[in-house]
C-alpha cells in the first residue's frame, strides 16, 4: 500500500511539472575576485530529488457529486452519443431481451417462479388466481431454478457457477449465496426431503451438498466425459439420481455415496435413426412418471422422444419405445396418469398428446384439453416465432480438442529427411573433390 501511494505522489508531481511553465533562473552575480569553479564530470546526475513525505498521506476515497452522472448522460445525449440506462443507485443496468431462461412450479402448484434475460426473478402466486408477488434482481443470468418442497425458498443456479436462495415468505428479501462451483452450472435440484442440494456443471461433475450447510460436500458423482445437462432425483426412489450428459449417456447413481449403478449409451439406441457417424446426443429434457416408473428423454436436435422404464430392484433402465415426430421438439412432460405432452416447432399442430395403451404410447386427437390448448397456442404463435429455427446452445458446451501430434510427427519426419539429404549432398561433394585431387596428382 505504501509503495502504491508513493507512486501516486510521484506521478502527480510529474504531471504538475509538465503543466507548469519552466521559468529561467536569473544569473547570479559574482563577487569581485571570485573564480568560477570547474564542474567535475562524474558520469552521473548529482541532483537529488526532494524527499517524499513519510509516512505517505492518506487519500480519501473518490466521491463524485450526485449530479455528475446525470450531467454526463445529458452531455452525451446532446452530442448524439450512446447512452446507457442507469439504476437509482447510479450503476448501469444490463438490459436483456426479456426471454425466459428458467422456470419452475412449486410441488403443490401454488407458486410459479421464472428468471429472464434481464436478470430478474419474478414470483407468482397461482391460487385462487395468478398474482405477481415480487420482482427481484439477480446478479447473473440464470440457467436453472427449483422451489423447495417446503415452498419457502427458491434455489437459482447461474452462469458464474453460484447457487443463490431467495425467500418466498419474505418476497422482497435479497438473495443469499449458498454454494459455488468453478464452472458454469447447468442444472440444480433437491432431494424430496430438502436435505440435499444437487448441482451439475459443465466440467462433468455432479456435487451433492447438505442443504443446511452447503459448504459440507457429501459426495461427487463422477463418470461423465462431457458436460452434465440434466439431473433428476427419482421421486418415489429418493436415493437414486438420474443424470444426462453431452457424452450421449444416461447414468443412474446412488448419489449419497457417489456410486454409479447403471449407464445407458444413447448412441446404441438412437444410432439407426440418424445418418451422421459422429452424431452427438445431448439430452435437453428428462421427465418422469411415478405410475409405472417411466422416463421420457428428449435429445437436442433430434425429433424423437425415447421412453424407458426404471427397474428399481435391478437398478437399471429398460428401453421401451421411441416416438418419431416430423418437427423439432421443444419440450415434453408427463401427467400423473401417464399421458405424455409434446410441444413441437409447428404452427399448425404445436401440441401432441400420447396416451399409454398396453405398454405403448399412442397419439390422441379427440381430447378436449388438447384441442383447447392447441387453439390457444395457434392464436398466440407470434410469441414463439422468435425461437423457430434457433440454434442449439449445447454445441458451445463441448470441450474443444486439438490433436496436433500427427502434424508434429509429419514436420519432424520432413525435417529428418532434409537433414539426411544435406548430409548426402555434402558427402557426394567431398568424394568428388577427393577424386579430382587424385587425378591431378597422377597427371603430375
Amino acid at each position: 500500500h505504501c509503495v502504491t501511494q508513493l507512486l501516486k505522489i510521484t506521478a502527480s508531481r510529474c504531471r504538475a511539472l509538465r503543466r507548469s511553465p519552466v521559468k529561467p533562473r536569473p544569473p547570479r552575480r559574482r563577487q569581485a575576485g571570485a573564480t568560477t569553479p570547474t564542474p567535475r564530470r562524474t558520469g552521473r546526475c548529482t541532483a537529488q530529488p526532494a524527499p517524499l513525505p513519510w509516512p505517505p498521506p492518506r487519500f480519501p476515497s473518490a466521491r463524485f457529486p450526485s449530479g455528475l452522472g446525470e450531467s454526463r448522460r445529458r452531455r452525451d445525449a446532446q452530442r448524439g452519443g450512446r447512452t446507457f440506462p442507469h439504476r437509482q443507485d447510479g450503476k448501469p443496468t444490463d438490459k436483456g431481451s426479456d426471454d425466459i431462461l428458467a422456470f419452475a412450479f412449486s410441488p403443490s402448484g401454488d407458486y410459479f417462479a421464472l428468471t429472464d434475460d434481464s436478470k430478474r426473478l419474478i414470483l407468482f402466486h397461482t391460487k385462487p388466481s395468478w398474482e405477481c408477488v415480487s420482482i427481484r434482481s439477480v446478479s447473473r443470468r440464470c440457467t436453472s431454478l427449483i422451489i423447495t418442497a417446503a415452498e419457502d425458498k427458491i434455489l437459482i443456479a447461474d452462469k458464474s457457477g453460484d447457487v443463490y436462495s431467495y425467500s418466498i415468505t419474505e418476497p422482497q428479501a435479497d438473495g443469499k449465496l449458498e454454494l459455488g462451483h468453478l464452472s458454469l452450472l447447468l442444472d440444480v435440484t433437491l432431494s424430496p426431503d430438502d436435505q440435499y442440494i444437487l448441482t451439475a456443471d459443465r466440467d462433468e461433475k455432479i456435487r451433492v451438498s447438505l442443504a443446511k450447510a452447503p459448504h459440507n460436500i457429501v459426495s461427487y458423482c463422477l463418470g461423465h466425459k462431457e458436460f452434465v445437462s440434466k439431473i433428476l432425483v427419482i421421486p418415489n426412489y429418493p436415493d437414486l439420481l438420474l443424470s444426462a450428459s453431452g457424452d450421449s449417456t444416461l447414468r443412474l447413481w446412488e448419489y449419497k455415496s457417489g456410486e454409479e449403478v447403471y449407464c445407458c449409451h444413447l448412441s446404441s439406441i438412437c444410432g439407426p435413426e440418424t445418418t451422421k457417424t459422429d452424431q452427438k446426443y445431448p439430452v435437453s429434457r428428462i421427465t418422469y412418471c411415478c405410475q409405472g416408473g417411466y422416463v421420457a428423454v428428449l435429445c437436442d436436435g433430434i425429433p424423437t422422444v425415447y421412453i424407458f422404464q426404471l427397474d428399481a430392484i435391478a437398478q437399471q433402465l429398460v428401453y421401451r419405445q421411441q416416438i418419431s415426430l416430423k418437427h423439432k421438439v421443444w419440450d415434453i412432460a408427463f401427467e400423473e396418469t401417464g399421458d405424455l405432452w409434446i410441444l413441437e416447432e409447428d404452427s399448425e399442430a404445436p401440441l401432441q398428446l400420447y396416451r399409454p395403451c398396453d405398454g405403448q404410447w399412442k397419439p390422441v386427437t379427440d381430447d378436449k384439453g388438447l384441442q383447447k390448448m392447441s387453439k390457444y397456442l395457434q392464436d398466440n404463435w407470434t410469441v414463439f416465432e422468435g425461437f423457430v429455427g434457433a440454434e442449439s446452445h449445447y454445441s458451445s458446451l463441448y470441450k474443444a480438442s486439438f490433436d496436433n501430434m500427427a502434424a508434429y510427427l509429419q514436420r519432424k519426419e520432413e525435417r529428418l529427411q532434409q537433414q539426411k539429404k544435406k548430409r548426402q549432398d555434402l558427402q557426394c561433394g567431398s568424394n568428388g573433390q577427393t577424386k579430382k585431387m587424385k587425378t591431378e596428382e597422377s597427371l603430375l
